[in-house]
């Protein structure tokens, strides 16, 4: 039933290109439409800004998905199971020079030279892995002239094909699922194959439902060492106070003692079995202790996660049991030389405690903010809510619920270099690729040329030409492949040779081949209306193989 919905909806989209086709060619000169009304600009400002309902926006952006430029082309009917990930397989490659093909997004190819002709046929019949090419970008080497080959590509289905006269090959694919090249070599038939392993992709990563209310979060921790230290301190007090009262009680005993001794034999016997002297340098000594702990312990709260087995637990429970086990001397009065020895142990066990172990506490629970930073379904919202401002069409509500389908379809249509997509293909992690694309989204970009830097227009000033979004790929009748990102106005480019209408990417537009006007270098075309009544009356098409990598805010 779906099929059929398809099928009815291309055919009216076809019988628009044929009644564009018959209208009477008027192609508009270059200098009018550079001045062009600032209600066109207005319209496509309304478009950018998502608003793609505009009256002044009559192009139907489904003709330009439909690649019709290629002809007729035949349905395979066959839709290729997804391989699991992690198995290893030998398949025929399709090596494209700036060109990042994502899965979930269409790629169409005219296939000339006969090596590649036969890597579609061997396609065709393969039995692991039928109707499935393996597509890689790669990259030219400028210093010795020779290509590498990226080391992650993507998996594309052959859809619809068409054999030539001539015996070229028309043929629309789309890309399934990413892999990892572990080799690749030319066979006896000149045709480029390549040992591939399906990457395995992650699940969406989502917070936990118990993470939250166990445990305070990790910043209030502090006051709950602070107030275990204040009860440690009421013990030390406690137990000094001890020693003061067996002190006053022992010292009538002593008096008669002392008495009968000398100056000299009275000074001995008080460094010798009075505890005083050792106790109050040890009260100092350790209060300075503690003010260094609290500086140090505040310090370490404001550092990054440590993850260590230790706690403040065990720390606890050695003071305790050092503090019950000196409560105990304290209470048998038989000697009170044992009751010294025994608070001056306390007192050095506390001042050799290594405070690390105060430093070492298990954060494990952090406020829901921590979370969100990395929960794949909150990116998500995130994400397809920035798209629907700054872009517009199409709409990824509808993707939300599926992180790992939002994030590829974002990649592939987000219009930014080829390296930048490239990056984007390589990131193993749906949170990870998520949090990447809202960066770039955030960016307020200039487009600059690769070669020179000239500044060609602002990613402000996009236009969704296509269903397929801002950026899309698209073949000439060479063959040649490219990615190009649809702007409304565009500087310092100049345009060579006169308007073509024959196979254009967007039914009812002529283009003009245009270049930098400083460096030379080809950027792209400049796509105008053949007949009055469609609009935009001009809109430019940049190679996202020419766009500079640096992202530049102003």
């Amino acid at each position: 039933m779906e099929d059929e919905r398809l099928l009815e909806m291309e055919r009216y989209q076809m019988e628009q290109i044929r009644e564009l086709d018959l209208e009477e060619l008027q192609v508009e000169e270059v200098d009018d439409l550079h001045d062009s009304s600032d209600d066109d600009l207005g319209a496509a400002d309304r478009v950018y800004g998502g608003a793609a309902s505009s009256v002044e926006f009559t192009f139907n952006t489904g003709l330009a998905s439909l690649h019709s430029y290629l002809g007729e082309v035949e349905d395979t009917h066959r839709r290729m199971a997804f391989l699991e990930g992690g198995a290893i397989l030998k398949l025929p490659l399709f090596v494209l020079e700036g060109v990042v093909l994502f899965p979930e997004a269409t790629l169409p190819l005219r296939v000339i030279q006969p090596n590649f002709i036969a890597a579609v046929e061997r396609a065709l019949t393969q039995v692991d892995a039928p109707y499935t090419l393996g597509v890689v970008r790669v990259y030219r080497v400028t210093a010795n002239g020779r290509t590498r080959f990226a080391t992650v590509g993507t998996t594309a289905e052959i859809r619809q094909y068409r054999r030539l006269e001539d015996g070229s090959l028309n043929v629309v694919t789309r890309g399934q699922q990413r892999f990892r090249l572990r080799r690749h070599w030319t066979d006896v038939e000149g045709v480029p194959c390549g040992e591939v392993q399906i990457i395995e992709e992650d699940q969406p990563l989502r917070t936990p439902c118990d993470a939250f209310g166990k445990l305070t979060p990790c910043i209030n921790l502090r006051s709950h060492m602070q107030s275990h230290m204040g009860s440690l301190n009421a013990s030390r007090a406690k137990l000094h106070q001890s020693r003061v009262e067996d002190k006053v009680s022992d010292s009538n005993s002593e008096e008669s003692f002392e008495s009968a001794l000398s100056v000299a034999e009275r000074r001995i016997h008080h460094s010798v079995v009075d505890p005083s002297y050792g106790c109050t340098v040890m009260d100092e000594s350790t209060s300075s202790d503690d003010e260094e702990f609290l500086s140090e312990s505040d310090l370490q709260f404001r550092r990054p996660f440590q993850n260590d087995s230790e706690s403040i637990g065990s720390l606890q429970v050695d003071c305790k049991t050092q503090i019950e086990t000196a409560e105990l001397g304290l209470g048998n009065s038989s000697n009170s030389g044992k009751k010294s020895s025994k608070g001056e142990e306390l007192d050095r066990c506390w001042r050799k405690t290594d405070i690390n172990q105060f430093r070492r506490v298990p954060r494990a629970f952090w406020p829901y903010w921590v979370y969100r930073m990395y929960d794949s379904y909150c990116l998500a919202e995130r994400a397809a809510d920035m798209w629907k401002k700054i872009v517009g069409a199409p709409s990824m509500d509808g993707l939300v619920r599926r992180p790992d389908l939002l994030s590829f379809s974002i990649a592939s249509k987000i219009p930014v270099s080829e390296s930048t997509r490239q990056e984007l293909l390589e990131i193993d992690g749906i949170s990870y690729r998520l949090r990447r694309e809202i960066e770039l989204l955030e960016s307020v970009n200039l487009v600059r040329c690769k070669n020179c830097q000239t500044v060609i227009a602002r990613r402000s000033e996009m236009l969704v030409m296509s269903t397929e979004g801002p950026l899309g790929a698209y073949v000439n009748t060479h063959g040649s492949v490219h990615e190009i990102m649809t702007l409304y106005r565009a500087n310092g480019l100049a345009l060579i040779g006169r308007s073509q209408i024959e196979y254009s990417w967007f039914p009812g537009y002529a283009w003009t081949i245009s270049s930098c006007a400083t460096c030379e270098t080809h950027m792209g075309w400049l796509f105008t209306a053949i007949n009055k009544r469609l609009k935009p009356r001009s809109f430019w098409g940049i190679r996202s193989s020419q766009v500079a990598d640096d992202m530049q805010k102003h």
